[in-house]
């Protein structure tokens, strides 16, 4: 395929942090791969290069972050020739490519929730994406459709289930004065404590414990964005022990 136009759109979620959402490439060395890295989403994209290095088409653009939140994240790229707009939950990013060709030429299929090992370096180190996706439409094809009516020829339509699956984990939202309490276990030489959390504010108190018997405490808080630990015990000399990640 040759094209001057492309409209490519789809919604995704997961929990993952790192995915190719869908990629293409060509024998001209063009290529477009849309993917997840540390939760931010990627796009890159090359109309083209020439062997004397003169022309480099190779753009890659950053948007969004913490998309590994297991929430419905809509994504829609829009190309006429070397003009693109890429929006990510209805905020749109306007850029132009590098280089000087117009024309995307991919020759072989596109893969979506992930990409063929082709022997670059590029695609044995790129993690397929781990999650759901819903209403796949590139340049009008409804691929969702297609796929589950196994109207796509030809086409590898690897291990799919036609449903998400919901994670069964629990979340607990605080705001500025709330918080929970349980009862701890006295008696017991083992304190341990393991949670996920999320968080926009650069500091608050995440968790705190008094020990027995007055011999200490112990407090997990964020701190201009670095988690600590601190531990106080009253019985020894360095009485204070402090970790900051």
């Amino acid at each position: 395929m040759k094209t001057l136009k492309d409209v490519i759109s789809l919604k995704f979620k997961t929990s993952e942090s790192e995915g190719v959402i869908f990629h293409g490439e060509g024998q001209q060395g063009d290529y477009i791969t849309l993917e997840l890295k540390k939760a931010k989403l990627v796009l890159n994209l090359n109309l083209g290069s020439n062997q004397l290095g003169s022309i480099y088409g190779h753009t890659s653009v950053m948007t969004g972050s913490l998309l590994d939140d297991h929430h419905w994240h809509s994504v829609i790229i829009e190309r006429h020739g070397r003009n693109i707009n890429l929006t990510l939950d209805r905020h749109m990013q306007h850029f132009r490519t590098n280089g000087e060709f117009d024309y995307l030429d991919l020759d072989y299929e596109i893969t979506f929730g992930g990409m063929p090992f082709s022997g670059k370096p590029s695609s044995n180190s790129r993690k397929n994406f781990k999650g759901c996706m819903e209403s796949i439409n590139y340049n009008g094809n409804n691929i969702t459709d297609l796929a589950k009516r196994k109207k796509l020829e030809p086409s590898n339509v690897g291990n799919l289930s036609f449903s998400c699956v919901e994670p069964h984990t629990v979340p607990v939202f605080f705001n500025a004065t709330s918080y929970l309490e349980v009862p701890g276990r006295p008696r017991q030489d083992v304190f341990s404590v393991s949670f996920l959390f999320r968080t926009w504010n650069p500091s608050g108190l995440l968790v705190f414990s008094n020990f027995a018997d007055d011999l200490g405490n112990v407090e997990i808080d964020i701190n201009e964005g670095k988690v600590s630990v601190h531990i106080n015990v009253t019985l020894v000399k360095k009485n204070r022990i402090d970790i900051s990640s």
